[in-house]
């Protein structure tokens, strides 16, 4: 995986899978944060797991992330 840039510091090391996947969960609390405000009217999300699981995949596949099963 080749470094990103920051506009402020130059290259950015690759991240590491913990900080990736922190990343992707704090977006997609926001993102369903608003999703139940605007969406739902603000009621709760009975589905939120399913809504969660999508909208990581999602952001992981546009930010050229995928997952791999490791070969036995």
């Amino acid at each position: 995986m080749e470094p990103t840039t920051d506009s402020t510091t130059g290259p950015v090391p690759d991240p590491t899978t913990t900080e990736i996947i922190l990343d992707i969960l704090s977006r997609a609390a926001v993102a369903h944060g608003v999703h139940e405000a605007e969406v739902l009217g603000g009621r709760h999300d009975e589905e939120w797991p399913q809504w969660y699981a999508e909208h990581m995949t999602r952001t992981l596949a546009e930010s050229g992330y995928r997952i791999v099963g490791l070969s036995t």
